[in-house]
């Protein structure tokens, strides 16, 4: 089964397994927790780091790969800076002119430079498969874990913006939606960045994070477990856009339940809310007031509904189902 490795696992095998202590780490390794905080040189600054892969997306995986890399650590308050890039290509007929002339556009894009990385050709891969490791500096790590009771839950732009390209651009031939849509649709591979989001709120952000697989819900749940809180979040709220609507009805999935890069979901004091709308707004980004803080047992409730168990996410099922009718 394709997917993050739960929870229970990386507890029992992965957080405490960690080499030698260092009292330079800050933030390691963790539930919900995508970026590590260092303080490796003392001073007012802090270095973030995150790696992510990239293996499903078929078209347009350089341009995705820069900024989901980049996004947990903007959504950890830090400024992307460097990234590392391994790339693994099943065969020597994979363009890797194009791939790499996406990484180089992307990061130039958000600012970043790639430093270094490793390139291979793996017989065994049916697509490429990308993993970046993204560095920057803050002057104050936001965790996924810091949301508190009486915050207010916000989320920019809209939910499963990289689940819409994806569809469109990976699936698009097999859905009954017109072709218009889907060319709009596939233009949300450029807005899957949240860099200029997380600059816009983090003054004032207890919590952030970047959803990705498992889209808004998943994100959601994640900044629960990983705060000891309840996230009450109103679906309706959530804002999704008619494309997003359009190809999610046409293939048969959530459109909280698909990958969520583009958007970024943040928890602020309530006196703080209209001042971080308005810096959205500033920033021509959208953003809107999803839900609230609670104490009790760590879990999203939506719409009333209690949700505690890892949330899979809905495109998965379609990319085996496209494997199996090769």
């Amino acid at each position: 089964m394709p997917g993050k490795v739960s929870p229970d696992d990386l507890l029992a095998h992965v957080f405490e397994r960690t080499g030698t202590d260092d009292e330079t780490v800050l933030q390691g390794p963790a539930n919900g927790e995508d970026a590590a905080a260092i303080a490796p040189f003392g001073g007012d600054e802090t270095l973030v780091v995150s790696s992510d892969p990239i293996s499903l997306a078929a078209a347009g995986v350089g341009s995705l790969a820069v900024p989901i890399a980049c996004n947990d650590v903007a959504a950890s308050g830090a400024d992307p800076r460097w990234l590392t890039v391994v790339i693994m290509l099943p065969d020597e007929e994979t363009d890797l002119e194009a791939i790499t002339g996406d990484l180089d556009a992307a990061a130039r894009n958000v600012g970043a430079t790639i430093v270094g990385g490793h390139s291979e050709y793996v017989d065994q891969l049916e697509r490429p498969l990308l993993s970046l490791t993204a560095m920057g500096t803050a002057e104050s790590f936001v965790p996924t874990g810091g949301a508190e009771p009486g915050d207010s839950v916000l989320i920019t732009k809209a939910a499963g913006i990289e689940g819409t390209a994806i569809l469109a651009t990976d699936f698009g031939d097999a859905l009954d939606v017109d072709e218009a849509v889907r060319e709009r649709a596939e233009e949300f591979l450029d807005e899957i960045s949240v860099v200029p989001d997380a600059r816009a709120v983090r003054e004032h952000a207890t919590a952030m994070h970047d959803p990705t697989e498992g889209g808004v819900a998943a994100g959601l749940l994640e900044i629960a477990r990983a705060s000891g809180v309840q996230l009450d979040v109103d679906r309706e709220a959530i804002p999704i856009r008619e494309e997003t609507a359009r190809l999610c009805e046409a293939a048969g999935v959530d459109p909280l339940r698909i990958f969520g890069s583009g958007a970024l979901l943040a928890t602020v004091p309530g006196d703080a809310v209209d001042d971080c709308l308005a810096a959205l707004e500033a920033a021509g980004l959208e953003g809107s007031e999803i839900g609230t803080v609670g104490e009790g047992d760590p879990a999203l409730v939506l719409d009333g509904e209690a949700i505690t168990e890892p949330i899979a996410d809905d495109l998965y099922p379609l990319w085996e189902g496209a494997d199996a009718d090769d």
